[in-house]
């Protein structure tokens, strides 16, 4: 049996962490279950991490990156409406195939509230901070046009809403998306 160094079992607990919260959020999930799922014990991955909210916070900012790179990969070498229909068909593409990556995105906002709520801050500050990256990357290809990029990203968050809620491809929510905004194929949940 092959080792895994410290850096590969810590992309494991982020894999695995993305997988968790997605399904359990921030609060409903524990480091005992990502431990569980990645085989290791908890003073391990106490180890790897210091806390829960650092693991959260390393799921978060994986979850964004990953979204980053395939609007970045979408869109290289393409402006305006060309961008913006790459990025959306690379989009919808990705969370059709990898549910758990859209669900990590709604929990995020979530957690973001909720710590909001208990007075910390410091925790949407960081979920923030990936958010402005992902805007200033969409944000270039579109003209950098601020109204362009806003209409974008929220036909993105109804996109997240409506494939969250189940709706399946050809139903008639998503008729007023433009048709690289439309969810193809089946949904797994």
């Amino acid at each position: 049996m092959v080792r895994m160094s410290a850096e590969e079992r810590r992309e494991s607990v982020i894999r695995a962490a993305t997988a968790e919260f997605a399904r359990g959020g921030y609060h409903g999930t524990s480091t005992e279950a990502i431990a569980k799922r990645v085989g290791v014990s908890q003073p391990y991955l106490f180890r790897l991490f210091p806390g829960k909210r650092a693991i959260f916070l390393a799921a978060a900012e994986r979850c964004v990156e990953d979204t980053i790179r395939t609007f970045g990969e979408a869109s290289k070498g393409l402006e305006g409406e060309e961008a913006l229909h790459a990025m959306a068909d690379a989009y919808t593409r990705v969370i059709a195939e990898r549910p758990e990556w859209l669900m990590m995105q709604m929990q995020m906002y979530v957690a973001v509230g909720a710590a909001e709520q208990e007075g910390d801050t410091e925790f949407g500050e960081a979920v923030r901070a990936g958010w402005m990256r992902l805007w200033d990357t969409v944000h270039l290809p579109l003209g950098a046009d601020a109204n362009e990029t806003t209409t974008f990203l929220a036909y993105g968050m109804l996109v997240n809403c409506l494939t969250a809620m189940g709706f399946p491809p050809g139903h008639r929510v998503w008729e007023g998306m433009y048709p690289s905004a439309r969810i193809k194929g089946r949904l797994e949940h």
